[in-house]
């Protein structure tokens, strides 16, 4: 294949795969898109602060601060709910008469919540509503009148993270003195207090939707996203946010990411070619290449490029050679000074999911999501093909152990185990992997799976996925596929690189692993430390128990 090649596709009206189509995890499409429509809020520790099985209206304390961010939210049009395990109750250390004392106390100082929604139980009585599981969310989510997936919970210790994630709804945690270290560690979004975690949701909610549109009408908007595959499907909402304002959409992506660019919708045209500056094992810089990418590029009379990048990577090369292509305006996240090659040079802090991320480039750029689309991750769905009709019935469970950055990947002993234990629990267990992943996915599979290692592309494998009960994956491609179908995710998270940024996106999921290896933050695409610590020390049985906390949002597996 020629490093310029590029293909046309017609695919505005294209159907899609999309999470919304996932009972329980999807999204209620609204005339505008948004992040979020409702705020889930923990009592104890979050709200007030926390007497133990409190039922004396005279000792609640609200935490600083709360009353006016509370304020800040419902001036933002955002629904509030009270999301709060009592245990209390079922161990009779209090009434539900006493009990609602105190809920009416908390209004009278804090004002009106939307909705209140407790667990009754303890720890022993195996109830689907106390958190960690996600019960809650999904009851507070159908009494606002809308889903998981547009909530954000706010609270104090990892239960209340957990939940969230469980339940396909972000998760911010408020840590206090009763916080554990390992619960900060796994926690993706994390806020100094209350006031400070309202901040970030509304500027969040904010970022994504642009102040106006272009100056100009958008004939050719050329988009930019030169990565692995992963990286280019967390972009497609951004990128379909450009579509929705522009005539003709060009992407310009490498050849790792070539085979998930083919997926997105919004895409009219597709240019493949190298950069030396983002690949991860690059030749040297031919200039006889560059010379004529730049032709290529100037060839395509773009109105405007969008240059979409990941944190730790710099959009300026591009840029100068946009420039030289004759592209009058050009977008792009970018810390360092850009001089004057870009037009629009936004910023993002540290910590923002890469899709958000990418949508609040796009809309600094003047670009929004189609009115009733939403801030998911889709495929088209007519290019996935049919699932090989011989694997049977849909709601397996997929194990995916492989990754493109062995730092990343399930040690293959460990998946090994994971499949002897899911297989031992009554769950059907496919084992996928590429090409040269055969070894290890038939080792893997030997356990008790059907192995299919090199027997799918990506786009294969997201007719696979798509059918799956659950995905159990790392940070890798596989992941992000499940999270466009909608799919629940056990995450075995190496924290290479921030559980935040590169989560499973807006699905739900359960994360597993040691988030404060020694690893952490280090971006190494092979495993620093012996013996892989990160993910090593990950009990088969808790893939089990975490396929049974995913079960009410997208079935068991069995």
């Amino acid at each position: 294949m020629r490093q310029d090649q590029e293909d046309p596709y017609q695919r505005r009206s294209a159907q899609v795969y999309a999470a919304a189509d996932r009972a329980g995890s999807g999204s209620v499409a609204s005339p505008r898109a948004v992040l979020y429509d409702a705020v889930l809020l923990d009592r104890d520790g979050t709200l007030i602060e926390d007497v133990p099985y409190n039922g004396d209206p005279e000792k609640v304390r609200p935490v600083p601060g709360a009353r006016a961010a509370l304020d800040h939210l419902r001036a933002a049009g955002l629904r509030l709910a009270v999301v709060t395990n009592q245990s209390g109750l079922a161990r009779g250390y209090f009434t539900g008469e006493q009990m609602r004392a105190v809920h009416a106390r908390v209004e009278e100082l804090l004002g009106r919540f939307d909705a209140w929604l407790v667990c009754p139980h303890d720890d022993a009585d195996g109830c689907d509503c106390r958190k960690p599981a996600p019960g809650l969310v999904y009851a507070a989510a159908r009494e606002l009148g809308t889903t998981a997936s547009r909530c954000v919970l706010v609270g104090d210790i990892g239960r209340d993270v957990a939940a969230a994630l469980a339940a396909g709804a972000a998760g911010v945690l408020v840590p206090t003195p009763v916080t554990r270290p390992e619960e900060i560690a796994a926690a993706g979004w994390v806020a100094t207090d209350l006031p400070a975690a309202v901040a970030e949701i509304l500027r969040r909610q904010q970022a994504v939707q642009p102040s106006a549109p272009p100056t100009e009408p958008v004939r050719t908007a050329l988009v930019v996203r030169s990565d692995s595959a992963g990286d280019v499907l967390v972009t497609g909402p951004a990128i379909r946010a450009v579509a929705a304002g522009a005539e003709r959409v060009v992407l310009l992506c490498g050849p790792r990411g070539r085979a998930a660019a083919n997926l997105l919708p919004g895409v009219d045209e597709i240019i493949e070619h190298p950069l030396p500056w983002i690949d991860p094992a690059p030749g040297p810089v031919d200039p006889q290449s560059m010379r004529s990418l730049t032709a290529r590029l100037g060839a395509l009379g773009a109105d405007q490029a969008v240059v979409f990048t990941s944190f730790h990577q710099s959009a300026l090369p591009l840029a100068l050679l946009l420039r030289m292509a004759g592209i009058g305006r050009i977008a792009a996240i970018s810390d360092d000074y850009p001089g004057s090659l870009l037009d629009i040079r936004h910023r993002v802090p540290v910590g923002v999911p890469e899709p958000e991320r990418a949508l609040s480039l796009a809309a600094a750029a003047g670009h929004r999501l189609a009115d009733g689309d939403e801030p998911v991750l889709r495929l088209r769905r007519d290019a996935v093909p049919p699932r090989p009709a011989d694997l049977g019935d849909p709601g397996y469970v997929v194990l995916h152990p492989g990754s493109a950055a062995s730092s990343r990947a399930c040690p293959p002993e460990l998946a090994t185990r994971i499949v002897g234990a899911l297989t031992d629990a009554g769950h059907r267990v496919l084992v996928t992997g590429g090409p040269d992943e055969r070894a290890v996915t038939a080792r893997v599979a030997a356990a008790g799976g059907t192995d299919l290692g090199g027997r799918t592309d990506l786009a294969g494998l997201a007719a696979i996925v798509a059918d799956a009960g659950a995905v159990v994956v790392g940070n890798t491609g596989p992941a992000h596929l499940a999270a466009a179908a909608g799919v629940p995710v056990v995450s075995l998270f190496a924290p290479t690189v921030p559980f935040g940024q590169w989560g499973p996106y807006r699905v739900p999921t359960v994360r597993l692993g040691d988030a404060a290896a020694p690893c952490r933050d280090t971006r190494a695409a092979s495993c620093p430390v012996p013996g892989h610590p990160c993910l090593s020390g990950v009990d088969p049985d808790e893939v089990v128990a975490a396929l049974r906390t995913l079960a009410p949002s997208g079935g068991g597996g069995r």
